[in-house]
């Protein structure tokens, strides 16, 4: 049987190779690929010890591969990119979850440092929401409920950094940092202006993302020997 850490290690690899290939132009392979990346990360997890909130990491990952292969048809009309949307929507609650549930020792609070996160990622939502809403038309109240759910998962994510024990909340923290990123190149390209190697540029920080969200969360959870 094929351990958690070795799927991890695939991932990885088939992550790079799938990146160089969208680098170089090699968009219809890319397609077909893209629903292979998710199902790694997914048995990973699913091959990893038991803990607590497995469950909460295992049915955000599934989201996620749902939402990837909805969005392979998003060319073919809008109702795929609007059900894409619901389905990372998803995926984003379910990593709030997944995220509270963690054991905390709730000192965040009193952190200074904290509520500067707090403040930028605020910040951050109100600027990408100034950029986008003239353009947004009919879809402005679901994009501006995704930026807002995406926020609110960003800074439960940054809570943990102050909370949770161990190293490995800060990969997670840097996970949710790209998740925004790639999302936010995604809006970006589609409703404001082309950003250049845009399919590029999403899907390297959306995999890293991924990456960095299961392989924070899997050490936070390893049982100590």
């Amino acid at each position: 049987m094929i351990t958690s850490q070795r799927l991890l290690q695939i991932f990885v690899v088939f992550g790079i190779c799938y990146s160089i290939l969208l680098l170089t132009g090699n968009d219809t392979l890319t397609w077909y690929l893209k629903p292979f990346l998710m199902p790694f990360l997914f048995y990973a997890v699913v091959t990893s010890e038991p803990f607590d909130t497995k469950k909460w990491l295992l049915l955000a990952l599934f989201f996620s591969w749902i939402g990837d292969c909805i969005l392979m048809f998003a060319n073919k009309g809008e109702l795929y990119f609007i059900l894409g949307l619901v389905a990372f929507l998803l995926t984003h609650i379910l990593f709030i979850v997944l995220f509270t549930q963690q054991t905390m020792v709730s000192i965040s609070f009193k952190k200074p440092l904290f509520w500067v996160g707090f403040v930028c990622a605020t910040i951050y939502l109100i600027s990408i929401l100034s950029l986008l809403i003239p353009t947004l038309g009919d879809l402005k109240f679901p994009v501006t409920g995704y930026a807002l759910t995406i926020t609110i998962m960003l800074k439960t994510a940054l809570k943990g950094t102050f909370d949770w024990q161990g190293n490995s909340k800060y990969v997670v923290l840097i996970g949710a940092v790209f998740f925004v990123i790639s999302d936010s190149i995604l809006a970006i390209d589609k409703f404001h202006s082309p950003v250049a190697a845009a399919s590029f540029s999403i899907m390297i920080t959306y995999l890293i993302a991924q990456f960095s969200i299961t392989f924070g969360i899997l050490k936070l959870n390893q049982k100590k020997n």
